[in-house]
Formats: structure tokens, C-alpha cells, sequence
């Protein structure tokens, strides 16, 4: 994943910048970069790595190196961005938000065949951020540009341009799976993934963009190039897991969403009778914790915090290539509460089950510290499919999933066929998926949110969203 923050403004824009793209540190932990406009400097452009350092820590100079009216920044998980790129349209910086499929066809058809080429990276891959530049500069402007590259590409790109006269052009993806947000004070405009991350810095929302909508924007205008269009799909997961608590997509709150969520996963288990002798509901933290208090809040038991995270010195437990070393962290950050834990019934929420790769871990600690049973509860339905939007998941064989995993050591290649089957408690072979991976894991019980529960939670047109990851339907 990843996300940008962008300020054209009548003031200094690298502070506002700064603070704004630290605030989408939570979508990634590749790179992280920046680039601005200065009417005398010109374009400049910073990138670091961040994988074991944030953001914050390796841009703290940026006030000393770099200066200007218009910044942008993002936070990546896949290439090094922003670019500045000279071409035929000018000269400008970029910055994207998404994925693309089908890379290679698009460099064969559309770049090699006329002679032009790239700078490859590692392996001989292409910059995604290089390549829908190019795209973009087959056309005679950026609002063209960008249209052409949305409607060849097999994916999704949301773009933020940063032209050298200091203006910004912003789009959002063809079909909004992700958020573009506008926020205005009196000396310009800002442009978020992330609608807290402007408001911390006292904009005001303007609009969220529509899906494919293009814009123009200067410190006193906002002009729209292109409409949105009819069509859309914004991304399921947005509100179960990767958007931050405070943020607000669509006009759905994530927190309050969380809260709907965890509530109806109670009234779910009330209904079928399910771990109704429980003594604690408990957040697998940080992000199923809201989940938790929506459950609690509607279950007969008190929510609890039987383990602590200690994040002071381990802000990042997948930072390390092995997942030995992945698995090692994330049991030193976890500090029991033992009282809490001590012969106790604990029912936990997280936010999804994708790979299960430290659940087991962690029921081991629990029952090493006591619990007498733990049951466990997915926020979302069983993932099914690697999502090929936004690549949220580090998932690319569909094996690597837990659910469809376990689907195949049941039945063989044959169960896939089945996989609406098994996605439902109410067939008898989605209860075998269940007790199968509860045994695995050692759960007491495991269910997961219903489809129809996830989109009621959420409150959007079922249409409008995109829940691939779950269903494989586009």
C-alpha cells in the first residue's frame, strides 16, 4: 500500500507537508519521500529508506535542505517516489497510490515498440511511478495523460502531480478504490489519502474526489479538469483494517465503523449461541481493538486488555526479512497483564485472518500465562483471494491464505470450487474450515464477520464497493 499528502499554498509548504505525509506512515514501510517547488530552486526531490526507521527520523532535516510553496510526499511499500520526470509536457514531480498488473504488456506495447527505454531497478523491474509517467507523456497534457494511463492500466493508480510553476494536478483512481481528499485554509489547498492528516494541520475538508475525477489546484483555485465517473468500487478493507481510526472515507467514519463491525459479529454469536461464557472481550492490537469494544459493548462481557504491546523500541514487528525474526519481535512486544489472563475465558477480535503466520504464537502465549480458553473472531469474512488492487496483503500465492489453505488440505484442489461454501458458518462445509483452523491455531472457536455484515457495518451501497479479496468478484 502506501499514501501521499500534497500543499500548494501562498506560505511555506515543507512544514505542512512533513507532518502530513508522517501521518500515512501506517500504510507503509518501504520508502518514504519528498519533493517540492521553489520559484527560484526549482523542483527537489528527497527519498529514503524507511524500513528500519520512520518517516520522521529520516526527513528530520528536510526544513534545512529543502524549501517551497508546493510540496508533495508519500509513504510507499513498493517503489522509491516521488520522481521528477522532463518530458514533452513539462518538467514534474509524481507520486502514486496503487498497483499495476500488467506492467510488462504495457512496456512492450506502449514504450519498448517505440524505441524508448528505462532505467530498470534490481531484477530488471520498472519504477510503476516511471512507468505511468511515460504513460502519462504520450499526451499532449496531464489531464489527457492521465485518463490514457487510468484506461491501460490493469490496476489502480491514484496520481499526484506537482508541476513546476508550483501548481499540483490530482487524481483519483478509475474506479475510487482508494480515497483523494481536498482540504483548504486561507493560504491554499492540501490533498490527503488521509482526511485527519490535513485537519491536524487546520484545513478544512473541501471534498473527497470522485472516482477518475481530475483536478487542477493553485493556492486560490480548484479547478476540475475532468468529471467523476459513474462507477465504483472503493476498497472493503479500507474501514476493517488499513485506514487509520480518526480518518473518514465516503463520509463512514473507521472508528465508528469498528464499532458496528464488533456489534454485529456479538449479535451474530448471540444468535447461534456462540462463546457466550466468556470473561473478557479483547482487541488483538492495535487495529482489532475497536472491533473488540463494539463486540463488548453488545456481548454480556467486560472489554480487557490482557497483553500489551511495547512499542517504544518495537514500532514495527514485520521489519525483518525472516519471518523467524518477524514471529521473535512480535512475542517481545507482548507484555501479559497475567491477572487478566489467570484462568480466564478470553474472547479475542482482529481485525482479519490472512496468512495466521503469528496467531499460533500468540494463543501460546496466552495459554502459557493461564487463560483457561481463547476464542478468536475475524473482523472480516474468510480471505479468499491476494487482492490485485492495491497489493494491502504481502500475499501473492493464493495458498498463502489461511482460509484457502486450509480449504485445499480438506478437499484437495477440488474444494476451490466450493469456496462461497466454505466462506459461510451456515454450510456444513464453511463450520469445517472453522474447526479446522481452530485447531490448528488452538482457538476454543473461530468465526468470522458475514459479508452482509461487513457492508452493513459499513453503510455504502454494496455496489460501490469492492470486495474482491473475499468473494473474487469485480
Amino acid at each position: 500500500m502506501g499514501g501521499f499528502f500534497g500543499v500548494v499554498s501562498k506560505r511555506d509548504a515543507i512544514s505542512d507537508a512533513f507532518f502530513g505525509t508522517d501521518y500515512h506512515s501506517h500504510l507503509g514501510t518501504k520508502r518514504g519521500g519528498m519533493a517540492a517547488y521553489d520559484k527560484e530552486i526549482g523542483l527537489q526531490r528527497d527519498i529514503h529508506n524507511i524500513e528500519n526507521s520512520p518517516f520522521r527520523t529520516k526527513f528530520e532535516n528536510i526544513f534545512e535542505e529543502m524549501k517551497g510553496t508546493s510540496a508533495i510526499g508519500c509513504i510507499s511499500d513498493t517503489h522509491p517516489q516521488p520522481l521528477i520526470i522532463r518530458s514533452n509536457i513539462g518538467t514534474y514531480a509524481i507520486s502514486i497510490i496503487g498497483h499495476i498488473n500488467n506492467a510488462e504488456e504495457l512496456i512492450e506495447k506502449y514504450l519498448l515498440t517505440n524505441g524508448g527505454h528505462f532505467n530498470a531497478m534490481t531484477g530488471g523491474n520498472v519504477n510503476s511511478v516511471e512507468l505511468i509517467a511515460s504513460l502519462i507523456n504520450h499526451k499532449a497534457d496531464f489531464c489527457e495523460g492521465i485518463k490514457f494511463a487510468q484506461e491501460v492500466i490493469d490496476g489502480t493508480a491514484s496520481i499526484l502531480i506537482l508541476k513546476n510553476d508550483g501548481s499540483l494536478v490530482a487524481a483519483r483512481d478509475k474506479l475510487g478504490r482508494l480515497p483523494v481528499i481536498i482540504g483548504k485554509n486561507k493560504y491554499g489547498y492540501s490533498v490527503s489519502f488521509e482526511s485527519y492528516a490535513f485537519e491536524k494541520l487546520d484545513y478544512e475538508k473541501v471534498r473527497e474526489l470522485g472516482p477518475g475525477e481530475i483536478v487542477h489546484i493553485t493556492p486560490d483555485s480548484l479547478t476540475q479538469l475532468s468529471p467523476p465517473g459513474t462507477e465504483m468500487r472503493v476498497c472493503a478493507f479500507l474501514w476493517t483494517y488499513y485506514g487509520y481510526s480518526t480518518s473518514t472515507y465516503e463520509n463512514v467514519n473507521v472508528e465508528l465503523m469498528r464499532y458496528r463491525n464488533g456489534k454485529i459479529l456479538a449479535q451474530n454469536d448471540k444468535e447461534r449461541g456462540l462463546a457466550q461464557d466468556i470473561d473478557y472481550v479483547c482487541g488483538m492490537p492495535d487495529s482489532g481493538t475497536p472491533h473488540a469494544i463494539g463486540y463488548a459493548n453488545e456481548s454480556d462481557a467486560d472489554f480487557a486488555r490482557p497483553f500489551i504491546k511495547y512499542t517504544p523500541t518495537w514500532p514495527r514487528s514485520f521489519t525483518p526479512s525472516s519471518q523467524a525474526q518477524r514471529n521473535r519481535i512480535a512475542k517481545m512486544k507482548q507484555i501479559p497483564v497475567k491477572e487478566l489472563i489467570q484462568d480466564k475465558k478470553l474472547l479475542f477480535v482482529d481485525d482479519s485472518i490472512v496468512r495466521g503466520t503469528q496467531l499460533k504464537g500468540t494463543v501460546d502465549f496466552l495459554y502459557e500465562n493461564g487463560a483457561k480458553a481463547v476464542h478468536m473472531r475475524s473482523a472480516c469474512p474468510p480471505m479468499m483471494y491476494p487482492c490485485k488492487y492495491l497489493s494491502f496483503s504481502r500475499s501473492v500465492d493464493p495458498l498463502e491464505l489461511i482460509a484457502r489453505r486450509t480449504i485445499v488440505e480438506l478437499e484437495g484442489e477440488e474444494g476451490l470450487k466450493y469456496i462461497e461454501e466454505y466462506s459461510s458458518s451456515d454450510t456444513e462445509r464453511g463450520q469445517k474450515l472453522r474447526r479446522a483452523i481452530a485447531d490448528k491455531f488452538n482457538f476454543d472457536s473461530l468465526e468470522f464477520q458475514t459479508l452482509d455484515g461487513i457492508i452493513e457495518a459499513i453503510g455504502i451501497e454494496p455496489c460501490k464497493l469492492c470486495t474482491y479479496c473475499w468473494t473474487g468478484k469485480e
